[in-house]
């Protein structure tokens, strides 16, 4: 059996920069990940046959919903970009985190899957199909393929990874049950653009780099609060934690974030919020590191 993390993709800044003529927006993000998140694992299956279960907390939620279908599509995919059909291979997805919530649950299960078929068939399509693979499936599988800190442009398809690991902070992940639609966020921004204003060179030390990241910003928290209130919540909430540092809604929502010095003080945050928001989803941890989490 192949194991692959797909870890929780969160967008610690996302500047909205401009929309194309074919109604495509252009971004400018910093993305990292958490150590949080979905698993898929595979095995070989009977030639020709990709089959998919699903199990976890979340597994209901996506009964029909797109995003299961993302990871037999990325399958179906790399299966076609390697040329064999007769490939085959049994998919589990261990469903963990909460559907349309900003933080790339779908994306990050499709960019897995594929890593895991790789391993599991032990082949690789040349890097300009995969890269073209992962831009057909979605604007965040491309970033989510190597799970790792990265700038991310364009409408999501210019990814540029970090030279280096971000601070070792701690991460709290908070959402209170809504879902949202990514486009109808999008439309409520209603043409207001703004620069890209990337964080370049990302500093090394922790506080120098939440300084850094105060002065940017997420264009889609406004609207995206004035289609579920609840949001700006989760936003309070977060920021009354102890040892917050930063807090923002991560991607269209409505999933938000804290940052904190460690990964210990945002386990002890989680506790805590959990006791005052029992109904909502949290989770406490580090960043995430590739290699993580496989067998």
């Amino acid at each position: 059996m192949v194991v692959e993390p797909a870890p929780a993709k969160v967008n610690l800044y996302l500047h909205v920069t401009g929309r194309r003529p074919d109604g495509y927006h252009l971004l400018e993000s910093l993305v990292a990940f958490a150590a949080v998140g979905d698993r898929i694992a595979a095995v070989a299956g009977p030639a020709g046959e990709i089959r998919l279960a699903v199990e976890g907390p979340f597994a209901a939620a996506i009964d029909g919903d797109p995003s299961c279908n993302l990871v037999l599509r990325a399958a179906h995919a790399l299966r076609a970009a390697l040329g064999d059909p007769s490939l085959g291979a049994v998919l589990k997805l261990e469903k963990n985190l909460p559907v349309a919530s900003g933080i790339g649950g779908g994306s990050a299960d499709a960019a897995a899957t594929l890593r895991a078929l790789m391993r599991l068939w032990g082949r690789v399509p040349a890097p300009a199909a995969l890269a073209e693979c992962a831009r057909a499936l979605g604007a965040d599988v491309p970033v989510c393929l190597a799970a790792h800190a990265a700038h991310m442009a364009g409408t999501g398809e210019i990814v540029t990874p970090l030279g280096a690991s971000l601070p070792p902070l701690g991460i709290v992940l908070a959402n209170p049950g809504v879902a949202l639609s990514t486009p109808e966020v999008f439309r409520g921004l209603d043409g207001r653009f703004g620069p890209a204003e990337r964080i370049d060179p990302v500093p090394a030390g922790v506080t120098e780099f939440v300084t850094a990241l105060r002065g940017a910003r997420n264009d889609l928290e406004a609207p995206a609060i004035a289609l579920r209130p609840v949001i700006a919540d989760v936003v309070r909430e977060l920021s009354a934690c102890a040892g917050t540092l930063l807090v923002r809604m991560s991607g269209s929502g409505a999933t938000c974030f804290a940052l904190f010095a460690d990964p210990v003080a945002a386990e002890a945050a989680a506790a805590d919020l959990h006791a005052r928001r029992p109904g909502w989803w949290i989770a406490g941890g580090g960043l995430f590191e590739p290699g993580e989490a496989r067998a």
